[in-house]
């Protein structure tokens, strides 16, 4: 086993937790894996993991070599593929939020496999930030204002927000006819799964964005539960167009407030820096772009 593929096996070994798991994961016997990481400790004259009767940990140094070993196995790998055929090949981790995964990505997936049938994809949905150097993420799909961080970002637009509730909350409250009328209103509150601040009811007039506190009954960090509560009539909700276009045509929700909409949320794909993005990561960010395009304003 060559220097870069012990590499390999010490970052899947450092984000998969364990010996046994990272074995599985490679293909590989776990004597071989122990190996690798024996002769790579021996090489660089330290320990890299900490172990423990039930999970292994990576030492001070061992933290230290995992960034710069994905960055260098990236690297690796993207010199490959310049000397290879055009034709894409090796395994994608992207992370992206579960509907808008659910929804309008793995729908399209076809597509994608079809312009690049040699990639292998693990598609992670979730509505958390993750470490994507530490997970071993290749790009991520963020939704909202970024944090200042040391990834890429590459903007791929703003999605557009709308207000709406249930015919049987409305028929109960009234429908709104101006943001004065809003005070004798429930809303369906909305916090965020990192950091848990619930976001406020906010929409544009006048070229400014205006905030106001709604009170209401509950409070979630899930968009599935967010939209089944508003469905429930317990209170109106700010959410992106595509993800309720069914239940509006279904007239199971109905939009409000039309001429005051909430400001669009930026779209990005954000990912680790590196001398030269990898080609795999580049031809996905395309073609996620096209798939977001109708769902961006």
């Amino acid at each position: 086993m060559d220097r870069i593929d012990q590499l390999r096996v010490f970052i899947r070994v450092a984000q998969s937790g364990g010996f046994t798991s990272a074995a599985e994961q490679l293909g590989l016997p776990r004597p071989t894996v122990s190996l690798a990481i024996q002769q790579l400790e021996a090489r660089l004259g330290t320990r890299l993991f900490s172990r423990t009767t039930r999970r292994v940990g990576l030492t001070q140094d061992g933290e230290s070599l995992l960034e710069r070993a994905i960055a260098l196995v990236a690297d690796a790998e993207e010199l490959e593929q310049q000397f290879r055929p055009r034709v894409l090949h090796g395994r994608l981790r992207v992370d992206m939020p579960s509907r808008i995964a659910r929804r309008l990505v793995a729908p399209a997936l076809p597509r994608f496999f079809a312009r690049h049938p040699g990639i292998e994809l693990e598609l992670g949905s979730s509505d958390r930030a993750l470490d994507l150097v530490h997970e071993g993420i290749d790009c991520a799909l963020r939704v909202g204002e970024l944090p200042a961080s040391s990834l890429v970002a590459r903007p791929l637009g703003p999605m557009r927000l709308i207000n709406c509730a249930s015919p049987a909350y409305l028929a109960r409250h009234g429908r709104p006819s101006s943001m004065a009328d809003l005070g004798g209103h429930l809303a369906v509150k909305y916090a965020s799964p990192s950091s848990g601040r619930v976001a406020p009811w906010q929409w544009c007039a006048d070229g400014q964005v205006h905030t106001l506190a709604l009170g209401g009954p509950v409070a979630v960090n899930n968009a599935e539960t967010y939209i089944a509560c508003c469905l429930a009539g317990l209170g109106l909700i700010q959410i992106p167009a595509f993800d309720v276009r069914e239940h509006l045509l279904a007239g199971e929700l109905v939009e409000v407030l039309a001429e005051w909409p909430p400001p669009a949320m930026p779209v990005s794909v954000v990912y680790p820096h590196r001398r030269q993005l990898p080609r795999r990561v580049r031809a996905f960010s395309d073609w996620l772009a096209e798939v977001l395009a109708p769902a961006l304003a």
